[in-house]
């Protein structure tokens, strides 16, 4: 099966955290986390659509200054999602410069921010347009865990607790759709942008007696068409299948109540990105610095029944010793202790 999201981490495990997450066939990403992005190209920064920030440490969100500049004078909107404190810092950000110039930029950058709190969330608007000053009164609406809602996928929140608010971050596709390419041969189909259009249909709910119109230009750039019902073209030209889900945990205290909660986000996760500072037998380190051990790490992944793991954010105290902090890791995966 082909995955629609592909998802990495930006950086080494010891250096800042951030997961990037392009979507397969689509010019679109979404970040988890601001760190360091020098290990991000331009290309792919300007892929990304949506950005969740777990915290305002430094290593989790230096990036803003680096994103800013590479979008300054694009005709572009980004949204931005953080926990108690984001818009507060955001406009911190955003006051830190001079802006006397930016009114003769033809395009408009906007930026949607919105910071989360126990049970609500408050959305601020800033554009290039007005100096990045707020655009309108600051808006509040219920926040019950879900962040973002989309046909094909969504992302879901759980404030943990760092010493300060931290968000752990799942997404998860509603279902995932694979084209089958000796299908479209058999059809005499070719790969384009009716396929986009084709899988959205889908995540619509379209009738199966629905026709949808496959459109395109041949070699000689003479417009094609053929019609297909829905059922017809989904039967010789897809697979479905459970969506993929990706979950991510930083910076938190391993006590009952932060591990309660990342299980319950990380539940059914296909691939599960967990913070291991720590070895187990520096766990008043940890605890004392408000992180997880390695082994705790691999048991939060071990109850939720995640497929895979993926540990970062070493400390660098076991630099030259993160072998370690895997084979610790792992084998509280593997054995559930």
């Amino acid at each position: 099966m082909r995955l629609s999201l592909h998802p990495r981490l930006i950086n080494d495990a010891f250096s800042d955290p951030g997961l990037f997450i392009p979507f397969m066939f689509q010019r679109r990403a979404l970040l988890f986390d601001l760190g360091d992005l020098s290990h991000l190209s331009a290309r792919e920064l300007l892929k990304i659509s949506h950005i969740f920030v777990t915290h305002m440490h430094m290593d989790h969100f230096i990036g803003f200054d680096q994103l800013l500049r590479l979008l300054l004078g694009r005709d572009k909107a980004v949204h931005l999602f953080g926990p108690t404190g984001f818009l507060e810092k955001v406009e911190a950000k955003l006051s830190a410069y001079t802006w006397n110039l930016i009114e003769e930029y033809e395009n408009t950058l906007v930026i949607n921010a919105t910071e989360i709190q126990a049970g609500q969330a408050l959305v601020q608007t800033y554009t290039s347009s007005n100096h990045f000053r707020p655009v309108e009164i600051q808006r509040e609406f219920p926040f019950t865990g879900n962040l973002l809602s989309e046909q094909s996928f969504s992302v879901d929140a759980v404030i943990l607790d760092h010493k300060i608010d931290c968000l752990g971050l799942s997404v998860k596709e509603h279902f995932s759709v694979n084209i089958i390419k000796e299908g479209l041969e058999e059809l005499g189909l070719p790969v384009g942008p009716w396929l986009r259009e084709f899988k959205d249909a889908l995540y619509e709910g379209r009738g199966a007696a629905e026709e949808f119109p496959v459109t395109w230009r041949d070699q000689d750039k003479e417009c094609r068409e053929k019609v297909f019902t829905m059922a017809e073209l989904t039967e010789r030209i897809a697979r479905i299948s459970p969506g993929q889900k990706i979950t991510y945990l930083v910076d938190m205290i391993g006590s009952p109540e932060n591990t309660e909660k990342a299980v319950r986000l990380a539940t059914g996760s296909q691939h599960l990105f967990v913070e291991a500072p720590f070895l187990d037998r520096d766990g008043d380190i940890a605890r004392r610095k408000y992180h997880l051990t390695a082994r705790e790490a691999g048991l939060i992944a071990s109850r939720a029944g995640a497929k895979e793991l993926t540990i970062f954010h070493f400390s660098p105290r076991y630099a030259g010793r993160e072998g370690e902090l895997v084979n610790e890791a792992m084998d509280a995966f593997r054995s559930g202790r």
